[in-house]
């Protein structure tokens, strides 16, 4: 064992080495130091805490904002003019922030667990500052662009909540090294009382999170609804063009409940399918028509919307990244698309006794038909043969008259109002954004027969969670990923949870105590060994972390002169006693 003493020593400099040069450019032995960290140093050391902290809900809010790819990136279109995904640089940019500083907080957590002095280089401290006004300026932005989505936070939380408590208290059970360490090695008693009741603080805390944590998915099995229907939201864009014959036709074989379409008139009257005011994005019109590709899509006639390509855009673009995964056979389909009118999309549906959800956009005012646009949609609709009652009706405008054309509509409304309101304006239906109807909403309208359905659910966890919750249907522009669910992602009873949140904190508080007793097993023995003299640099010397330095050194002389005078023994007994004899004179000098 000794004459292997140089190499481990060695490999330890080299670690060490490594470490302190990474985090503060402090490669050299002369360079490091034991000293306690300055208060300049410990401020950064918060803002490094600081930013991991922001930086870690921001990745988290773009984790499960996935669901909203797809909004987001239609949002900047109308702002921009432009398609692209927007969603790519920032995913980007994020993961590659919370990988650098989240880097540096382990680095940073080494120094304090060996004992070395904190000092952030220079560069790392502007990484830093950077990444911190980056992600402050992005959740800005967000909030004043996109704050609704915010909610997703909250609503994640739900079915994530008690997996991230399991995770978190583990992390912070991990920690109890570090903290025992320090506390062993402290030489003033006020910072050991509060570090410990920090850090005791924080754990409590989180054996008693899950009294607040919430969850409709914390049920017992017996009172699991059956899964929310699922309407194709622009029948199966994920799969096939948006709004064309195709989508609509790929989601009626994945046996959707309905089919959910935006309805435009056009500049003679023929209602068609198409949700942007313009055809730049998911037409050829720039090739075909690039003196009107700025023009209302209602101002084209039938004839010019039949002689353009709605599907070579897809292709192009890859909105949903699901193009790599298609068929030559599906890519050659989705390439020869055109735009679809109302009535072939009511016939397709109706051929398959599926519902019609429509969303009708009013031409403007200059428009020939701005006047008879509702009785061109009506008529459209009678001419397809679909049920009265088959049909979903948002319009606000004029809804008496309709009611009074088509009695049979199920009328649906786009604004949350209370039941009086809703059954007063003769209201069976509810289309609301899916973080605008909590449990209690949920439970009150289905109680009062007005019937549910959320927007826009493409997320299996939301869609389990949804279910969960008792939602009656949900629309979706994934029906190929959410029809595959058997069955909510996670389930668990009451009693099931209780069992698993007590386990946990059991095993947890079991872990810190062995590890404070074992870490704080020299300063334990003094105090119960009823000794005469009390030695604080002995206690210090035996807890301390095995290195080569002055501290260790003054130390060592102290705890020799002072035990040498009180006839408790010689250096080289006390050295061997407290597990210092690897390091000889010959070792401090190297």
């Amino acid at each position: 064992m000794v004459k292997h003493q140089p190499l481990q020593v060695y490999e330890r400099q080299l670690c060490l080495s490594c470490l302190t040069g990474i985090y503060g450019c402090r490669w050299k032995r002369y360079q490091r130091s034991h000293d306690d960290t300055t208060k300049w140093e410990f401020l950064w050391s918060l803002i490094l805490f600081g930013t991991f902290s922001l930086l870690l809900v921001w990745f988290y809010f773009w984790w499960e904002a996935h669901n909203d790819y797809s909004e987001f990136n239609w949002f900047l279109y109308n702002r921009s003019g432009e398609w692209s995904d927007g969603t790519v640089p920032i995913l980007a940019t994020t993961a590659a922030g919370f990988t650098y500083i989240a880097f540096l907080m382990i680095l940073a957590l080494c120094h304090v667990a060996v004992g070395q002095q904190l000092n952030l280089h220079w560069l790392h401290k502007i990484g830093v500052t950077a990444a911190l006004l980056t992600t402050i300026i992005g959740v800005i932005s967000v909030t004043q662009m996109w704050g609704e989505e915010w909610d997703i936070v909250m609503i994640s939380l739900q079915a994530t909540g008690p997996f991230l408590h399991i995770g978190a208290l583990a992390a912070v059970t991990a920690l109890s090294w570090l903290v025992a360490g320090q506390v062993a090695r402290a030489e003033k008693t006020r910072f050991q009382v509060l570090l410990m009741v920090l850090y005791l603080s924080v754990l409590l805390a989180l054996y008693l999170a899950p009294l607040s944590i919430t969850s409709p998915c914390i049920m017992e099995q017996r009172s699991l609804k059956p899964p929310p229907n699922i309407i194709g939201h622009q029948g199966a864009p994920m799969l096939a063009p948006e709004n064309t014959a195709l989508s609509f036709q790929r989601a009626l074989r994945l046996n959707v409940s309905g089919l959910e379409g935006y309805v435009t008139i056009s500049l003679d009257g023929v209602p068609f399918l198409m949700r942007d005011r313009t055809l730049r994005r998911t037409t050829d019109v720039e090739q075909v028509f690039p003196n009107r590709q700025f023009d209302d899509a209602s101002l084209f006639n039938w004839t010019d919307l039949q002689s353009l390509n709605a599907g070579q855009w897809f292709i192009k673009d890859d909105p949903f990244w699901t193009v790599g995964s298609m068929s030559q056979r599906e890519l050659q389909q989705a390439e020869s698309q055109k735009v679809c009118s109302l009535q072939h999309m009511l016939q397709l549906a109706a051929s398959h006794n599926r519902t019609a959800l429509l969303h009708l956009h009013r031409p403007p005012p200059q428009h020939p038909r701005y006047w008879g646009w509702l009785n061109d949609t009506l008529e459209s609709i009678h001419l397809s043969g679909i049920p009265q009652h088959m049909v979903m009706w948002t319009e606000e405008w004029r809804r008496g008259f309709v009611e009074a054309v088509a009695p049979g509509f199920q009328q649906t409304s786009l604004e949350k109002r209370p039941v009086e309101e809703l059954h007063q304006r003769g209201i069976s239906r509810l289309l609301l954004r899916y973080n605008q109807a909590n449990e209690r909403d949920i439970r009150e309208f289905g109680s009062h027969n007005i019937s549910l359905t959320l927007y826009t659910v493409n997320e299996p966890w939301l869609y389990s969670l949804l279910w969960c919750s008792g939602v009656p249907s949900i629309s979706s522009e994934a029906p190929h990923i959410l029809l595959k669910l058997q069955a909510p992602i996670w389930l668990m009873s009451p009693d099931e949870y209780c069992l698993i949140w007590i386990a946990t904190d059991l095993i947890s508080f079991a872990i810190v105590l062995g590890v404070f007793v074992f870490q704080n097993f020299h300063l334990i023995r003094w105090r119960m060994s009823g000794m005469s003299s009390y030695n604080p640099e002995q206690i210090m010397l035996s807890a301390a972390v095995r290195r080569s330095s002055r501290d260790v050194n003054i130390m060592k002389e102290k705890l020799i002169f002072s035990e040498v005078s009180n006839g408790v023994g010689g250096a080289d007994e006390l050295y061997m006693e407290n597990g210092f004899d690897c390091y000889t004179n010959q070792g401090i000098a190297h």
